[in-house]
């Protein structure tokens, strides 16, 4: 899906990593989120309280998943889960735009 309808866009930007990733909260109806963004090369540890869907829209880095012994290339467009809880790490090589679904 390329586009979203009827749904809340956060005025405030996401930036996290000195500007390094850069994202915006989508809220649908039902209350579910997504954010959109892109990451600029580097490497970032995030943490999660959800489960997440993390879409690679273009773009290739590494990611290493809880549980995983080695990074995984990722070369957009494509996606990985991410359990909720959790720590992952990414070595981002390419300008990536992606966007992560929140579950619940």
């Amino acid at each position: 899906m390329s586009e979203f309808k009827n749904v809340t866009v956060v005025r405030e930007a996401n930036i996290y990593f000195g500007g390094g990733v850069i994202s915006r909260t989508v809220i649908f109806a039902d209350g579910t989120k997504k954010t959109l963004g892109a990451m600029q090369p580097g490497e970032y540890e995030f943490s999660t309280g959800a489960a997440e869907i993390m879409e690679i829209m273009s773009g290739e880095l590494e990611v290493l998943l809880p549980g995983k012994a080695a990074f995984e290339k990722v070369v957009g467009p494509a996606s990985f889960d991410v359990p909720a809880n959790s720590r992952f790490t990414m070595k981002v090589k390419t300008v990536s735009d992606y966007c992560c679904s929140f579950l619940s």
